[in-house]
């Protein structure tokens, strides 16, 4: 399992035990961005106690391959590491199947600067490729204008509505479902 990647302005990183404070500052200083997209937080959700297991479960996933997250920073933040977002590869399914779902965050900061199109292109490589995977879904509510932009921008084809698909910041919500190919797999 390789623990690094690089596009050419940022490293895409599994993260291990090191890395418990780096994550737990980017949901510090997201949270109130966060939280329209995302299910309800409970305190706890932002102790490193909470993360470092998060991060445990993570490697067992990515280790038996059913999971890749990757912590996106800036190349030029080397010397004072910061995390700025994160992909992630999950209910990865094999055998016939050969499918993920996608999903992924950006700091509040960081965002119309092309970052997470940048790490999402360098994730779909690893995942098409590496992980040889014939079929990425993402599913987005229909009000997130940015989100669907990006996955449009990566070629991602609508396929339909999912009604009351997540249950996001205490409410069921819709979301619209988009799916990435893998034309390179017989």
């Amino acid at each position: 399992m390789k623990k690094s990647y690089n596009t050419d302005r940022l490293v895409l990183k599994v993260a291990d035990s090191k890395d418990v404070e780096l994550v737990v500052d980017y949901f510090i200083r997201n949270e109130e961005f966060l939280k329209e997209w995302d299910p309800l937080k409970q305190e706890q959700f932002f102790t490193s106690d909470y993360h470092r297991q998060v991060i445990k479960k993570d490697l067992k996933e990515i280790e038996n391959g059913t999971k890749l997250r990757l912590w996106i920073m800036k190349k030029e933040d080397k010397d004072n590491p910061r995390i700025i977002g994160t992909i992630a590869f999950s209910n990865i399914i094999k055998g016939a199947f050969l499918s993920c779902i996608l999903g992924y965050r950006l700091d509040k900061d960081e965002i119309n600067k092309g970052y997470i199109t940048e790490a999402l292109n360098k994730g779909i490589d690893i995942i098409f490729n590496e992980y040889k995977m014939h079929r990425v879904e993402a599913n987005i509510m229909p009000k997130n204008d940015r989100s669907i932009r990006v996955v449009k921008k990566l070629g991602f084809t609508e396929e339909g509505l999912s009604k009351k698909y997540l249950k996001i910041n205490g409410k069921w919500e819709d979301h619209l479902r988009f799916v990435l190919l893998n034309d390179g797999i017989e």
